[in-house]
């Protein structure tokens, strides 16, 4: 199960492997801020609290965003964390502003 964190909303859900954790917000009506799903704003940034082993592994678009520091405390951007496998995930929004 993945389970989605805002401020206003905690909600779980079935795990769709190949999907990003933006894309899982989307579908479930999670309101997850984004602006851009190229990974350039930074509005969809997220701590993964769980099953960051069962994540694809931060695209090059993360690495130009985030700062390495922040990819190794467990920051994402939802638009580009893919889910590569099943299991327990929990992530909460964590954006900049």
């Amino acid at each position: 199960m993945l389970e989605l964190k805002t401020r206003k909303t905690q909600k779980m859900m079935p795990i769709d492997t190949g999907l990003t954790l933006l894309d899982h917000a989307l579908k479930h009506d999670v309101d997850w801020g984004f602006s851009c799903i190229r990974g350039t704003c930074a509005r969809c940034r997220c701590y993964v609290d769980l099953g960051r082993e069962l994540l694809a592994q931060p695209t090059e678009a993360e690495e130009d965003r985030l700062e390495p520091e922040e990819l190794e405390q467990g920051y994402r951007l939802a638009c580009q964390c893919a889910v590569k496998q099943g299991g327990d995930i929990s992530v909460t929004h964590k954006p900049y502003f």
